[in-house]
């Protein structure tokens, strides 16, 4: 496993791929996909990862595109589990996707790679000084985006639109709608966004589109050695 890449996310693992990203920089081979819900029905993972009253909860997105919701606690100690699991098998480089707000995993000795921690600064110092909108997909809670893109210059303009190559009317209009709203970059934030997607937008609206994860996703290719 020390020549592969573990994207691992709480959802079954097919949700929210950013393997088109990632195969612009690795093989196939070297990709492996882990959700901590991969073989639970619905039924199950409730049951298995079910909320108390007054507990922290997450909405996870499946496969079949229906939400559950389930206890933060439970679901962050479990993952926090499977990357020690991980790392005992020999993982080096774990990139964490879609953990819907879910902070403090840590790694005994892999290179963990958590977009929230590191593509927000990096975006921030590309930025600087510009308004930014933020297209995001419509599961993303747009209160949690508001405190990830806190420290922006100037507040972020937010608009939804789902990810994937079906619905590019859909994100055509909500990069339209930040353009109106002031915007003069428009930031792609979310693993299925693609870089077509970024293309088609960059030559309608003439400003900058931005894809920060095809930035992390080079990163993490690079890590493998």
């Amino acid at each position: 496993m020390k020549q592969t890449l573990v994207i691992l996310t709480i959802a079954q693992s097919p949700c929210s791929d950013m393997t088109p990203l990632l195969l612009e920089h690795l093989p196939e081979e070297q990709i492996l996909r882990i959700g901590l819900l991969d073989g639970l029905s619905a039924a199950e993972a409730q049951e298995k990862y079910a909320p108390a009253q007054g507990d922290g909860v997450v909405n996870v997105p499946l496969a079949d595109g229906v939400s559950i919701t389930l206890a933060a606690e439970k679901v962050q100690q479990a993952l926090q589990q499977l990357i020690w699991q991980l790392e005992a098998r020999g993982a080096e480089t774990i990139l964490l996707v879609n953990l819907h707000g879910l902070r403090g995993l840590q790694a005994r000795n892999a290179v963990l790679l958590e977009p929230d921690r590191i593509v927000p600064p990096l975006v921030k110092a590309i930025v600087e000084g510009h308004q930014v909108g933020i297209v995001v997909p419509p599961e993303d809670a747009l209160r949690r985006q508001a405190v990830k893109w806190r420290n922006l210059s100037c507040p972020a303009r937010f608009a939804v639109a789902r990810p994937g190559m079906t619905d590019n009317e859909r994100l055509i209009d909500a990069a339209l709608q930040l353009q109106e709203q002031g915007a003069d970059v428009v930031l792609l934030d979310g693993p299925g966004y693609h870089p077509r997607q970024r293309d088609i937008l960059q030559q309608l609206l003439g400003i900058p589109v931005l894809l920060p994860n095809m930035l992390l996703a080079k990163m993490a290719a690079e890590l493998l050695v």
